[in-house]
Protein backbone atom coordinates (compact mmCIF):
# COMPACT_ATOMS: atom_id res chain seq x y z
CA UNK A 1 0.00 0.00 0.00
CA UNK A 2 1.39 3.54 -1.01
CA UNK A 3 2.59 6.20 1.68
CA UNK A 4 0.19 8.44 0.60
CA UNK A 5 -3.09 6.31 0.26
CA UNK A 6 -6.29 8.54 0.34
CA UNK A 7 -8.86 7.45 3.50
CA UNK A 8 -11.83 6.35 0.95
CA UNK A 9 -8.86 3.82 -0.05
CA UNK A 10 -7.84 3.26 2.86
CA UNK A 11 -11.90 2.26 3.77
CA UNK A 12 -12.11 0.11 0.42
CA UNK A 13 -8.84 -2.00 1.54
CA UNK A 14 -9.98 -2.72 4.67
CA UNK A 15 -13.59 -3.66 3.77
CA UNK A 16 -11.98 -6.10 1.12
CA UNK A 17 -9.77 -7.60 3.90
CA UNK A 18 -12.57 -7.82 6.28
CA UNK A 19 -10.60 -5.75 9.15
CA UNK A 20 -11.14 -2.40 10.97
CA UNK A 21 -9.09 0.68 9.65
CA UNK A 22 -7.21 3.33 11.98
CA UNK A 23 -6.71 6.75 10.40
CA UNK A 24 -3.68 7.56 13.34
CA UNK A 25 -2.21 5.90 16.43
CA UNK A 26 -1.84 7.83 19.57
CA UNK A 27 0.41 7.01 22.74
CA UNK A 28 -2.88 5.71 24.85
CA UNK A 29 -3.25 3.31 21.70
CA UNK A 30 -0.18 1.51 22.27
CA UNK A 31 0.36 -0.96 25.30
CA UNK A 32 4.23 -0.99 26.24
CA UNK A 33 4.65 -3.90 27.58
CA UNK A 34 3.80 -5.64 24.27
CA UNK A 35 6.06 -4.22 22.63
CA UNK A 36 9.17 -6.13 24.56
CA UNK A 37 8.43 -9.58 22.87
CA UNK A 38 8.16 -8.00 19.13
CA UNK A 39 11.86 -6.90 18.00
CA UNK A 40 12.20 -3.29 16.65
CA UNK A 41 14.01 -4.67 13.32
CA UNK A 42 10.58 -7.15 12.78
CA UNK A 43 7.95 -4.64 13.57
CA UNK A 44 10.16 -1.92 10.88
CA UNK A 45 10.52 -4.86 8.53
CA UNK A 46 6.79 -5.65 8.13
CA UNK A 47 5.61 -2.31 8.97
CA UNK A 48 3.36 -3.74 12.17
CA UNK A 49 2.49 -2.88 15.65
CA UNK A 50 1.87 -4.33 18.41
CA UNK A 51 -1.18 -2.18 20.43
CA UNK A 52 -3.18 -3.96 23.17
CA UNK A 53 -4.73 -6.88 24.34
CA UNK A 54 -8.75 -6.47 23.62
CA UNK A 55 -11.14 -9.18 24.55
CA UNK A 56 -8.20 -11.96 24.47
CA UNK A 57 -6.92 -10.76 21.26
CA UNK A 58 -3.69 -8.73 20.58
CA UNK A 59 -5.03 -5.82 18.18
CA UNK A 60 -2.08 -5.17 15.74
CA UNK A 61 -1.76 -2.32 13.47
CA UNK A 62 -1.46 -2.90 9.73
CA UNK A 63 -0.16 -1.08 6.78
CA UNK A 64 -1.25 -3.60 4.01
CA UNK A 65 -1.68 -7.06 3.03
CA UNK A 66 2.22 -7.63 3.41
CA UNK A 67 1.75 -8.09 6.82
CA UNK A 68 -0.97 -10.56 7.05
CA UNK A 69 1.75 -13.85 6.77
CA UNK A 70 4.05 -11.77 9.87
CA UNK A 71 0.80 -11.98 12.00
CA UNK A 72 0.83 -15.87 12.30
CA UNK A 73 4.36 -14.91 14.13
CA UNK A 74 2.99 -13.10 16.46
CA UNK A 75 -0.05 -15.20 17.08
CA UNK A 76 3.01 -18.17 18.22
CA UNK A 77 5.19 -15.32 20.14
CA UNK A 78 2.31 -14.27 22.02
CA UNK A 79 0.22 -17.19 22.42
CA UNK A 80 -3.00 -15.71 21.74
CA UNK A 81 -5.56 -14.40 18.79
CA UNK A 82 -4.36 -11.65 16.45
CA UNK A 83 -6.76 -9.09 15.60
CA UNK A 84 -5.51 -6.70 12.47
CA UNK A 85 -6.30 -2.81 12.43
CA UNK A 86 -5.53 -0.93 8.99
CA UNK A 87 -3.82 1.91 9.54
CA UNK A 88 -1.96 4.50 7.05
CA UNK A 89 1.96 3.77 6.78
CA UNK A 90 2.91 7.17 7.07
CA UNK A 91 1.30 7.50 10.29
CA UNK A 92 1.95 3.66 11.35
CA UNK A 93 6.10 4.13 10.41
CA UNK A 94 5.95 7.58 12.75
CA UNK A 95 3.84 5.37 15.62
CA UNK A 96 6.55 2.34 15.43
CA UNK A 97 9.50 4.98 15.63
CA UNK A 98 7.70 6.88 18.48
CA UNK A 99 6.46 3.46 20.70
CA UNK A 100 9.88 2.54 20.60
CA UNK A 101 11.92 5.12 21.31
CA UNK A 102 9.97 5.32 24.42
CA UNK A 103 10.77 1.69 25.42
CA UNK A 104 14.73 2.95 24.83
CA UNK A 105 16.42 3.03 28.46
CA UNK A 106 17.15 6.77 29.67
CA UNK A 107 20.59 7.92 30.02
CA UNK A 108 20.62 7.69 33.92
CA UNK A 109 19.17 4.09 33.57
CA UNK A 110 22.13 3.22 31.34
CA UNK A 111 24.35 5.28 33.58
CA UNK A 112 23.80 2.37 36.61
CA UNK A 113 24.06 -0.21 34.28
CA UNK A 114 27.35 0.86 33.71
CA UNK A 115 28.61 0.50 37.05
CA UNK A 116 31.48 -3.13 37.07
CA UNK A 117 32.01 -2.66 33.10
CA UNK A 118 35.23 -0.94 31.12
CA UNK A 119 34.19 2.15 30.30
CA UNK A 120 36.97 2.49 28.63
CA UNK A 121 35.95 0.36 25.52
CA UNK A 122 34.69 2.40 22.37
CA UNK A 123 33.84 1.62 19.06
CA UNK A 124 36.78 2.48 16.32
CA UNK A 125 34.56 3.60 13.26
CA UNK A 126 31.22 4.90 12.73
CA UNK A 127 30.32 5.16 8.80
CA UNK A 128 27.09 5.35 7.65
CA UNK A 129 24.00 6.51 9.67
CA UNK A 130 22.82 4.18 11.79
CA UNK A 131 19.32 4.46 13.88
CA UNK A 132 20.17 4.34 17.27
CA UNK A 133 17.25 2.87 18.54
CA UNK A 134 19.27 -0.23 17.01
CA UNK A 135 22.51 -0.32 18.45
CA UNK A 136 21.45 -1.39 21.96
CA UNK A 137 23.99 -4.33 22.30
CA UNK A 138 27.17 -2.11 21.97
CA UNK A 139 30.21 -0.90 24.07
CA UNK A 140 28.62 0.85 27.56
CA UNK A 141 29.60 4.25 26.35
CA UNK A 142 28.39 3.83 22.98
CA UNK A 143 25.13 2.87 24.65
CA UNK A 144 25.67 6.48 27.00
CA UNK A 145 25.79 8.69 24.37
CA UNK A 146 23.43 7.14 22.25
CA UNK A 147 20.73 7.09 25.17
CA UNK A 148 22.20 10.63 25.57
CA UNK A 149 21.00 11.90 21.59
CA UNK A 150 17.79 9.82 22.00
CA UNK A 151 16.72 11.36 24.44
CA UNK A 152 17.92 15.27 23.10
CA UNK A 153 15.92 14.26 20.07
CA UNK A 154 12.96 12.75 22.15
CA UNK A 155 12.55 16.31 24.33
CA UNK A 156 13.47 18.70 21.37
CA UNK A 157 16.66 19.81 22.66
CA UNK A 158 18.53 22.14 20.74
CA UNK A 159 22.08 21.56 22.25
CA UNK A 160 24.26 19.05 24.44
CA UNK A 161 26.83 20.43 26.61
CA UNK A 162 29.33 17.67 28.59
CA UNK A 163 31.32 19.90 30.71
CA UNK A 164 34.10 18.26 32.45
CA UNK A 165 34.73 19.72 36.06
CA UNK A 166 37.71 19.01 39.05
CA UNK A 167 35.67 16.12 40.40
CA UNK A 168 32.68 16.07 38.09
CA UNK A 169 31.34 15.41 34.36
CA UNK A 170 27.88 16.94 34.07
CA UNK A 171 25.64 16.80 30.68
CA UNK A 172 23.05 19.85 30.25
CA UNK A 173 20.19 19.77 27.97
CA UNK A 174 19.41 23.31 26.02
CA UNK A 175 15.65 23.20 25.88
CA UNK A 176 13.78 26.15 24.18
CA UNK A 177 16.77 28.25 25.35
CA UNK A 178 17.49 27.48 28.80
CA UNK A 179 19.88 24.87 30.03
CA UNK A 180 19.00 22.13 32.12
CA UNK A 181 21.27 19.90 34.38
CA UNK A 182 20.59 16.17 33.15
CA UNK A 183 22.94 14.21 34.88
CA UNK A 184 25.86 13.80 36.21
CA UNK A 185 28.31 10.53 34.72
CA UNK A 186 31.50 9.22 36.52
CA UNK A 187 34.54 11.41 36.25
CA UNK A 188 36.54 8.32 34.98
CA UNK A 189 33.90 8.25 31.88
CA UNK A 190 35.07 11.47 30.31
CA UNK A 191 37.92 10.21 28.14
CA UNK A 192 36.24 7.71 26.29
CA UNK A 193 32.70 9.88 26.03
CA UNK A 194 34.82 12.43 24.49
CA UNK A 195 36.83 9.85 22.12
CA UNK A 196 33.44 8.77 20.89
CA UNK A 197 32.15 11.64 20.18
CA UNK A 198 35.43 12.63 18.07
CA UNK A 199 34.79 8.75 16.53
CA UNK A 200 31.46 9.85 15.18
CA UNK A 201 32.32 13.33 13.91
CA UNK A 202 35.60 11.86 12.27
CA UNK A 203 37.88 14.33 13.93
CA UNK A 204 41.70 13.07 15.37
CA UNK A 205 41.31 11.69 18.93
CA UNK A 206 45.17 11.54 19.64
CA UNK A 207 44.77 16.01 19.33
CA UNK A 208 43.45 17.01 22.76
CA UNK A 209 45.42 20.41 22.88
CA UNK A 210 43.51 22.29 20.00
CA UNK A 211 39.88 22.95 19.90
CA UNK A 212 38.16 20.89 17.22
CA UNK A 213 35.00 21.34 14.77
CA UNK A 214 32.99 18.45 13.02
CA UNK A 215 29.70 17.34 12.21
CA UNK A 216 27.81 13.76 12.66
CA UNK A 217 24.70 12.75 11.08
CA UNK A 218 22.61 9.96 13.10
CA UNK A 219 19.16 8.39 13.16
CA UNK A 220 17.03 8.59 15.86
CA UNK A 221 13.78 6.72 16.01
CA UNK A 222 13.70 7.19 11.75
CA UNK A 223 14.64 10.80 11.79
CA UNK A 224 17.48 12.31 10.26
CA UNK A 225 19.45 14.51 12.80
CA UNK A 226 22.52 16.50 11.43
CA UNK A 227 24.75 17.32 14.84
CA UNK A 228 27.47 20.33 14.59
CA UNK A 229 30.05 19.29 16.81
CA UNK A 230 32.50 21.62 18.86
CA UNK A 231 35.06 20.55 20.87
CA UNK A 232 37.73 22.80 22.85
CA UNK A 233 40.10 22.14 25.52
CA UNK A 234 39.69 23.48 29.33
CA UNK A 235 41.80 23.32 32.38
CA UNK A 236 39.61 19.96 33.58
CA UNK A 237 39.22 18.26 29.87
CA UNK A 238 37.71 18.86 26.62
CA UNK A 239 34.46 20.42 27.10
CA UNK A 240 32.20 19.48 24.17
CA UNK A 241 29.08 20.99 22.54
CA UNK A 242 26.76 19.60 20.34
CA UNK A 243 24.04 21.20 18.20
CA UNK A 244 21.39 19.05 17.02
CA UNK A 245 19.15 20.15 13.76
CA UNK A 246 16.32 17.98 12.98
CA UNK A 247 16.58 17.95 8.97
CA UNK A 248 12.64 16.89 9.33
CA UNK A 249 11.59 20.27 10.15
CA UNK A 250 13.06 21.70 7.33
CA UNK A 251 13.04 25.08 6.58
CA UNK A 252 9.70 27.17 7.69
CA UNK A 253 7.67 30.14 5.69
CA UNK A 254 7.04 33.72 6.75
CA UNK A 255 4.01 32.78 8.33
CA UNK A 256 5.06 29.74 10.65
CA UNK A 257 8.02 31.89 11.87
CA UNK A 258 5.85 33.86 14.06
CA UNK A 259 5.56 37.19 12.10
CA UNK A 260 1.70 37.34 12.06
CA UNK A 261 -0.43 38.72 9.06
CA UNK A 262 0.86 42.36 8.91
CA UNK A 263 4.66 41.44 9.63
CA UNK A 264 4.03 38.41 6.76
CA UNK A 265 2.74 41.44 4.13
CA UNK A 266 5.19 43.99 5.10
CA UNK A 267 7.96 41.28 4.48
CA UNK A 268 6.73 39.96 1.35
CA UNK A 269 6.74 43.90 0.18
CA UNK A 270 10.17 44.18 1.18
CA UNK A 271 11.16 40.96 -0.67
CA UNK A 272 9.67 42.15 -4.11
CA UNK A 273 12.09 44.61 -4.55
CA UNK A 274 15.16 43.93 -7.17
CA UNK A 275 17.89 45.82 -4.65
CA UNK A 276 18.88 47.57 -1.33
CA UNK A 277 19.72 45.53 1.71
CA UNK A 278 17.60 43.83 4.23
CA UNK A 279 19.10 43.12 7.93
CA UNK A 280 17.84 40.69 10.42
CA UNK A 281 19.69 42.11 13.69
CA UNK A 282 19.48 40.21 17.48
CA UNK A 283 21.63 38.60 19.63
CA UNK A 284 23.47 34.95 18.77
CA UNK A 285 20.29 32.22 19.31
CA UNK A 286 17.50 34.61 18.23
CA UNK A 287 16.34 32.67 15.45
CA UNK A 288 18.12 34.84 12.95
CA UNK A 289 18.76 32.40 10.22
CA UNK A 290 15.66 30.91 10.00
CA UNK A 291 13.88 34.23 9.33
CA UNK A 292 16.39 34.19 6.53
CA UNK A 293 15.48 30.82 5.59
CA UNK A 294 12.07 32.09 5.69
CA UNK A 295 12.72 34.50 3.18
CA UNK A 296 14.94 32.62 0.70
CA UNK A 297 12.44 30.00 0.45
CA UNK A 298 9.40 32.85 -0.19
CA UNK A 299 11.28 34.29 -2.94
CA UNK A 300 13.05 31.16 -4.44
CA UNK A 301 11.82 30.59 -8.11
CA UNK A 302 13.29 29.14 -11.16
CA UNK A 303 13.38 32.84 -12.37
CA UNK A 304 15.90 34.13 -10.08
CA UNK A 305 19.38 33.39 -9.04
CA UNK A 306 19.52 33.12 -5.66
CA UNK A 307 23.59 32.71 -3.81
CA UNK A 308 24.30 32.65 -0.15
CA UNK A 309 27.44 32.47 2.00
CA UNK A 310 26.64 30.92 5.23
CA UNK A 311 28.91 29.74 8.40
CA UNK A 312 27.52 26.90 8.91
CA UNK A 313 24.88 25.95 6.34
CA UNK A 314 22.36 24.70 8.65
CA UNK A 315 19.94 23.96 6.11
CA UNK A 316 20.23 22.84 1.94
CA UNK A 317 17.60 24.60 0.16
CA UNK A 318 17.13 23.44 -3.49
CA UNK A 319 17.50 25.93 -6.21
CA UNK A 320 19.49 27.91 -4.23
CA UNK A 321 23.34 28.49 -3.79
CA UNK A 322 24.88 27.62 -1.19
CA UNK A 323 28.31 28.64 0.16
CA UNK A 324 30.11 27.46 2.89
CA UNK A 325 32.54 29.90 4.74
CA UNK A 326 35.96 28.07 5.25
CA UNK A 327 38.71 30.64 6.98
CA UNK A 328 41.57 27.95 6.23
CA UNK A 329 41.48 28.57 2.44
CA UNK A 330 40.81 32.03 2.86
CA UNK A 331 36.72 32.05 2.01
CA UNK A 332 35.48 34.80 3.98
CA UNK A 333 32.40 36.44 3.85
CA UNK A 334 33.95 39.38 2.22
CA UNK A 335 35.99 37.24 -0.41
CA UNK A 336 32.70 35.39 -0.94
CA UNK A 337 30.58 37.98 -1.55
CA UNK A 338 33.16 39.03 -4.17
CA UNK A 339 33.23 36.14 -6.21
CA UNK A 340 29.36 35.79 -5.61
CA UNK A 341 29.19 39.42 -7.68
CA UNK A 342 30.56 37.94 -10.81
CA UNK A 343 28.02 35.01 -10.97
CA UNK A 344 24.61 37.13 -11.96
CA UNK A 345 22.68 37.07 -8.55
CA UNK A 346 19.65 38.40 -8.38
CA UNK A 347 19.43 37.95 -4.62
CA UNK A 348 22.28 37.64 -1.91
CA UNK A 349 21.97 36.54 1.37
CA UNK A 350 25.10 36.87 3.65
CA UNK A 351 24.97 35.16 6.79
CA UNK A 352 26.26 37.79 8.92
CA UNK A 353 28.16 41.27 8.62
CA UNK A 354 30.80 40.49 11.35
CA UNK A 355 33.11 43.94 9.31
CA UNK A 356 33.43 46.69 7.61
CA UNK A 357 34.49 45.23 4.60
CA UNK A 358 31.54 42.66 4.23
CA UNK A 359 29.56 45.29 4.92
CA UNK A 360 31.18 47.26 2.31
CA UNK A 361 29.95 45.00 0.10
CA UNK A 362 27.33 44.01 1.04
CA UNK A 363 26.00 48.03 0.89
CA UNK A 364 28.02 47.99 -2.60
CA UNK A 365 25.93 45.07 -3.88
CA UNK A 366 22.59 46.33 -2.88
CA UNK A 367 23.29 50.10 -4.48
CA UNK A 368 24.06 48.15 -8.20
CA UNK A 369 20.77 46.18 -8.53
CA UNK A 370 21.15 43.01 -6.07
CA UNK A 371 18.39 42.48 -3.01
CA UNK A 372 21.28 41.88 -0.42
CA UNK A 373 19.59 40.30 2.89
CA UNK A 374 21.82 39.84 5.95
CA UNK A 375 22.39 39.69 9.83
CA UNK A 376 23.86 42.54 12.55
CA UNK A 377 24.27 41.66 16.12
CA UNK A 378 22.24 44.48 17.48
CA UNK A 379 19.71 44.75 20.38
CA UNK A 380 17.04 46.25 18.01
CA UNK A 381 16.63 47.61 14.85
CA UNK A 382 17.74 51.44 15.16
CA UNK A 383 20.62 50.50 16.64
CA UNK A 384 22.04 48.41 13.20
CA UNK A 385 22.33 51.77 11.37
CA UNK A 386 24.74 53.06 14.46
CA UNK A 387 26.98 49.71 14.18
CA UNK A 388 27.26 50.42 10.27
CA UNK A 389 28.63 54.00 11.21
CA UNK A 390 30.64 51.86 13.81
CA UNK A 391 32.07 50.28 11.19
CA UNK A 392 33.11 52.43 8.95
CA UNK A 393 30.06 52.95 6.09
CA UNK A 394 29.38 56.53 5.24
CA UNK A 395 25.75 57.58 6.42
CA UNK A 396 25.06 58.42 2.75
CA UNK A 397 25.21 54.87 1.43
CA UNK A 398 23.13 53.42 4.56
CA UNK A 399 20.85 55.75 3.94
CA UNK A 400 20.73 54.71 0.24
CA UNK A 401 21.29 51.06 0.64
CA UNK A 402 19.09 50.16 4.01
CA UNK A 403 15.32 48.74 2.94
CA UNK A 404 14.03 47.44 6.04
CA UNK A 405 15.94 46.22 9.36
CA UNK A 406 13.91 43.36 11.54
CA UNK A 407 14.74 42.77 14.95
CA UNK A 408 14.22 39.82 17.06
CA UNK A 409 13.90 37.84 19.78
CA UNK A 410 12.59 33.84 20.53
CA UNK A 411 10.40 33.60 23.44
CA UNK A 412 9.04 29.92 24.90
CA UNK A 413 5.77 29.13 24.19
CA UNK A 414 3.13 27.89 26.52
CA UNK A 415 2.25 24.58 26.38
CA UNK A 416 -1.12 24.04 24.84
CA UNK A 417 -1.91 21.10 27.36
CA UNK A 418 -1.60 22.20 30.55
CA UNK A 419 -2.23 26.40 30.07
CA UNK A 420 -3.77 27.68 32.63
CA UNK A 421 -5.30 31.43 32.72
CA UNK A 422 -4.46 34.06 35.86
CA UNK A 423 -4.94 37.01 37.24
CA UNK A 424 -1.88 38.88 37.54
CA UNK A 425 -1.39 39.85 41.08
CA UNK A 426 2.67 40.68 40.70
CA UNK A 427 2.98 44.57 38.65
CA UNK A 428 6.02 45.42 36.53
CA UNK A 429 7.46 48.92 36.45
CA UNK A 430 6.73 50.69 33.12
CA UNK A 431 4.57 47.60 32.31
CA UNK A 432 0.84 48.02 31.78
CA UNK A 433 -0.79 44.03 32.15
CA UNK A 434 -3.97 42.44 30.80
CA UNK A 435 -6.54 41.55 33.41
CA UNK A 436 -5.91 38.01 32.16
CA UNK A 437 -2.33 36.27 31.57
CA UNK A 438 -1.39 32.32 30.77
CA UNK A 439 0.89 30.35 32.12
CA UNK A 440 1.86 26.48 31.81
CA UNK A 441 1.60 24.46 34.84
CA UNK A 442 3.60 21.27 33.71
CA UNK A 443 2.71 18.43 32.23
CA UNK A 444 3.89 14.80 30.71
CA UNK A 445 3.89 16.38 27.31
CA UNK A 446 6.46 19.63 28.17
CA UNK A 447 8.45 17.35 30.27
CA UNK A 448 6.77 19.21 33.08
CA UNK A 449 8.56 22.94 31.84
CA UNK A 450 4.97 24.34 31.13
CA UNK A 451 6.57 25.33 27.59
CA UNK A 452 6.60 23.37 24.54
CA UNK A 453 8.59 24.82 21.61
CA UNK A 454 9.59 28.66 20.73
CA UNK A 455 8.19 31.37 18.58
CA UNK A 456 9.48 34.92 17.33
CA UNK A 457 8.88 38.17 18.32
CA UNK A 458 9.43 41.26 16.31
CA UNK A 459 10.32 45.04 15.54
CA UNK A 460 10.28 45.92 11.97
CA UNK A 461 11.77 49.20 10.74
CA UNK A 462 10.81 50.32 7.02
CA UNK A 463 13.84 53.27 5.90
CA UNK A 464 11.57 55.33 4.53
CA UNK A 465 12.96 59.74 3.75
CA UNK A 466 13.03 60.60 7.31
CA UNK A 467 14.96 57.90 9.04
CA UNK A 468 17.19 58.38 5.86
CA UNK A 469 17.73 61.97 6.69
CA UNK A 470 18.27 61.39 10.37
CA UNK A 471 20.77 58.61 9.40
CA UNK A 472 22.70 61.59 7.00
CA UNK A 473 22.38 63.88 10.12
CA UNK A 474 23.97 60.99 12.16
CA UNK A 475 20.95 60.90 14.45
CA UNK A 476 21.35 58.50 17.55
CA UNK A 477 19.54 55.13 17.64
CA UNK A 478 17.18 56.30 20.13
CA UNK A 479 15.91 59.46 17.91
CA UNK A 480 15.35 56.98 15.61
CA UNK A 481 13.31 54.63 17.32
CA UNK A 482 11.10 57.11 18.66
CA UNK A 483 10.47 58.73 15.20
CA UNK A 484 10.03 54.73 13.66
CA UNK A 485 7.79 54.35 17.11
CA UNK A 486 5.65 57.53 16.17
CA UNK A 487 5.13 56.16 12.58
CA UNK A 488 3.50 52.77 13.89
CA UNK A 489 6.82 50.81 14.49
CA UNK A 490 6.00 47.89 17.44
CA UNK A 491 8.41 47.16 19.76
CA UNK A 492 9.89 43.96 20.61
CA UNK A 493 8.14 44.26 23.76
CA UNK A 494 4.95 45.34 22.78
CA UNK A 495 5.11 42.47 20.27
CA UNK A 496 5.71 40.11 23.09
CA UNK A 497 3.25 41.87 25.37
CA UNK A 498 0.59 41.22 22.49
CA UNK A 499 1.51 37.62 22.45
CA UNK A 500 1.62 37.39 26.20
CA UNK A 501 -1.89 38.50 26.47
CA UNK A 502 -3.34 36.23 23.39
CA UNK A 503 -2.45 33.12 25.95
CA UNK A 504 0.91 32.26 23.10
CA UNK A 505 3.80 32.73 25.72
CA UNK A 506 4.37 34.40 29.67
CA UNK A 507 4.53 37.50 30.60
CA UNK A 508 8.00 37.08 32.58
CA UNK A 509 9.68 35.29 29.10
CA UNK A 510 8.79 38.49 27.43
CA UNK A 511 10.20 40.49 30.28
CA UNK A 512 13.56 38.22 30.38
CA UNK A 513 13.93 38.65 26.49
CA UNK A 514 13.28 42.45 26.34
CA UNK A 515 15.70 43.30 29.10
CA UNK A 516 18.43 44.65 27.16
CA UNK A 517 16.36 47.01 25.85
CA UNK A 518 15.11 48.52 28.82
CA UNK A 519 17.73 48.60 30.92
CA UNK A 520 17.34 52.03 32.52
CA UNK A 521 13.74 50.40 33.20
CA UNK A 522 13.60 48.75 36.77
CA UNK A 523 11.92 45.53 36.37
Amino acid sequence: MSASTPPDELKVLALRLGIACMPAISASDVDIGLLARVPLSFARANILLPLIEHEGAIRVAIAGPGALLALDELRLTFGKPVEAVLVPAVALIDAINHAYAGMSGTAREVLQELEGEDLSTIATEFSDPKDLLDLSDEAPVIRLLNSILSEAVKERVSDIHIEPYERDLVVRFRIDGILYEKLTPPKIIQEALVSRIKIMASLNIAEKRLPQDGRIRVLVAGRDVDIRVSIIPTFYGERSVLRLLDKKKGVLSLADIGLGEKGVQTMERVLTRTSGIVLVTGPTGSGKSTTLYAALNRVNSSEKNIITIEDPIEYQIKGIGQIQVNPKIDLTFASGLRSILRQDPDIIMVGEIRDSETAEIAIQASLTGHLVLSTLHTNDAASAVTRLVDMGIEPFMIASSLSTVMAQRLVRVICPHCREEYRPLEQFAGVVLPERLYRGRGCDSCFGLGTMGRTAIYEIMPVDQEICSMIIRRSHAGEIKEYAVSRGMKTLRDDGLARAAAGITTIEEVLRVTQDDYADVPL
